[in-house]
C-alpha cells in the first residue's frame, strides 16, 4: 500500500478493490471507467443497456407522477405520495435483486431496465429532500424529522422484507 496522498480523496483506496471498503459492481470493470476516446466506444458498446435504462426510467417516472396525482399534497402537508413511492420502490428492489440473482441472471438487460430504470425513475429521494425542506419552511420541524427518519427506516425495512419474502417464496 502506498502512503496516503492528501490530494487523493480516496485515501489510496480504489473503487474496484474489494478489500478497501468500496462496493463493487460486478458489471463494472476498470475499462468502464476510462475517459477520452474510450468513452465513445463504451457508450457504443453499451447502447442497449443505456436504452433499456432510459425506457425503464421513463416508465418509472410516469408511474411516480401518477401516484403523485392520486395522493397530492401541499408544501406544509405530509408527503404521502413520496413516502409510498420510496418505500414501495425499496420493497421492489429487494424482490428484484433476489429474482435477478436466482432466476434471471442470464439476461444482462433485466436488472438495468427494472432496477436502475423503472425503480430509479419511480423512487425519488430528491423529492424526499425537497419535501422535508418544505415541511421545515412551513414550521413543521417535528413532521420533517419524522418524515426524514421514517422514510429511511421504512425503506431499509422494505428492502429486507422484499429480500426475505422473495427468498422464501422461491424455495
Amino acid at each position: 500500500m502506498t502512503p496516503h496522498d492528501p490530494d487523493d480523496p480516496s485515501g489510496g483506496r480504489h473503487p474496484h478493490d474489494p478489500h478497501h471498503g468500496f462496493p463493487v459492481d460486478p458489471d463494472v470493470t476498470p475499462d468502464d471507467l476510462a475517459t477520452g476516446p474510450n468513452t465513445l466506444r463504451l457508450i457504443h458498446d453499451r447502447r442497449d443497456i443505456l436504452l433499456v435504462i432510459a425506457l425503464g426510467g421513463a416508465l418509472g417516472a410516469a408511474a411516480r407522477y401518477g401516484l403523485a396525482q392520486v395522493l397530492p399534497h401541499s408544501p406544509g402537508e405530509f408527503p404521502w405520495s413520496t413516502l409510498v413511492a420510496n418505500v414501495a420502490g425499496c420493497l421492489a428492489i429487494g424482490v428484484l435483486m433476489v429474482v435477478v440473482v436466482e432466476r434471471l441472471s442470464a439476461s444482462r438487460l433485466v436488472s438495468p431496465f427494472l432496477g436502475t430504470g423503472v425503480l430509479g425513475g419511480f423512487t425519488t429521494f430528491s423529492t424526499y429532500a425537497v419535501d422535508a425542506r418544505a415541511l421545515l419552511a412551513s414550521g413543521r420541524p417535528a413532521m420533517a424529522a419524522s418524515y426524514l427518519l421514517g422514510t429511511l427506516v421504512l425503506g431499509l425495512l422494505a428492502v429486507v422484507v422484499g429480500l426475505r419474502a422473495t427468498e422464501r417464496l422461491l424455495r
